[in-house]
């Protein structure tokens, strides 16, 4: 049996189309550090499911790796890393907020 790798669940906002996060108390953020760390696959499973329920709200929903980090759940792959800073031809909003991806 393998060992299970934490997750977030992300989605993207119906309307903006920001990447967004599930937070441990049902809110999206659009902060991967707020997200709701993941280390147990059948509850993993039972928030993607509460996400693709709110069809009003997000789309895509899915599990993407993460570790904890100092201030919250960080993403393990570049893709995640690159959605936490939004689209790359804006100069302003999540680019203007981090130095780097």
């Amino acid at each position: 049996m393998s060992r299970f790798t934490p997750k977030v669940v992300t989605a993207n906002r119906l309307i903006e189309g920001d990447a967004v996060y599930l937070c441990a108390d049902d809110r999206w953020s659009v902060h991967h550090h707020e997200a709701e760390l993941i280390e147990d696959e059948a509850h993993a499973q039972m928030r993607l499911l509460h996400a693709n329920a709110q069809r009003g709200v997000v789309v895509g929903a899915y599990l993407a790796d993460a570790r904890p980090g100092p201030n919250g759940p960080e993403p393990v792959h570049f893709r995640e890393r690159f959605r936490t800073v939004g689209p790359s031809n804006y100069p302003h909003g999540k680019q203007a907020d981090q130095a780097h991806v």
